[in-house]
């Protein structure tokens, strides 16, 4: 089975939606389960896992809501302020919905490379495991350090990495990415997801075998076992098509062991996620 463990939806509204600027007018409208199924069947994709695009309890409450109405939904990861006081409160009203996954927090816009380390942050985190929730890391290269503590300090907690930590792809592989996420790797509670690599290119213009070295390093440091395919769609439109998007992992991993793609472009995430 074929799962994207990484997608989006939303109903375009130029407030919520801030981050979409002009530079992104191809994102600046509706993208819903209507217009990703039938790509998702095109591509012989069978399910996917839906992810926050924006921090309200509301945004959640969305997803869930299209994961009921669309069975090739089979996950969310949805967005509780981890920081509140009754972070347990909001946890156990979310997960009585069995399709709600994880959360996540759009850590890459938060200006303290480490705010994932203050005590509120923190505490949020540790109560997610008890709700069977997983967390998704959002960050950049210089919230890589950051993101080594926090899996280190929450070892019975199943993390997974966006989009590998969003390296400048154009310019090849920086040795502090490399040390971070070898780093990362080590801690055996945290997967990666092998996804949002097109929209972190210069000017979203690519070669495919500019990918190849940082697969390559993620492969090499997680392992197959660990490693997520997810498309980023339909950010990923700003780079190219679902396809094009889809055939840079497939390329990659073609050589493979059966059993090793399967888990990276299926099987893994079903685990991860209990899908």
């Amino acid at each position: 089975m074929v799962i994207d463990s990484h997608q989006h939806f939303w109903e375009y509204d130029p407030v919520r939606y801030a981050w979409i600027d002009d530079s992104m007018k191809v994102l600046q409208k509706d993208f819903l389960p209507a217009d990703l199924g039938p790509i998702l069947k095109d591509n012989k994709v069978d399910g996917c896992v839906a992810v926050q695009a924006d921090q309200s309890e509301a945004e959640t409450e969305f997803l869930l809501r299209m994961a009921e109405e669309n069975d090739f939904i089979k996950g969310v990861v949805g967005w509780v302020d981890l920081r509140a006081d009754n972070i347990a409160d909001r946890l156990a009203y979310f997960s009585q919905d069995k399709k709600l996954k994880g959360v996540r927090h759009i850590v890459q816009e938060e200006p303290d490379p480490e705010f994932m380390l203050r005590k509120d942050f923190q505490n949020g985190i540790g109560h997610l495991a008890r709700f069977g929730l997983t967390y998704d890391i959002l960050v950049y290269p210089n919230q890589l350090a950051a993101a080594v503590l926090l899996t280190r300090a929450f070892p019975d907690q199943k993390f997974v990495l966006d989009h590998i930590a969003k390296p400048r792809i154009s310019e090849g592989l920086d040795n502090q990415w490399v040390h971070y996420i070898k780093e990362l790797a080590l801690n055996p509670n945290v997967s990666c997801k092998v996804s949002g690599m097109v929209t972190e290119t210069r000017n979203f213009k690519w070669q495919q075998e500019d990918f190849s070295p940082f697969i390559k390093v993620v492969l090499d440091t997680f392992g197959w076992q660990r490693l997520l395919y997810g498309s980023d769609w339909p950010v990923c439109l700003l780079g190219g098509s679902y396809m094009e998007v889809l055939t840079i992992m497939t390329d990659y991993i073609n050589k493979l062991p059966e059993k090793e793609k399967a888990g990276i472009m299926g099987l893994n995430a079903i685990n991860f996620y209990a899908l």
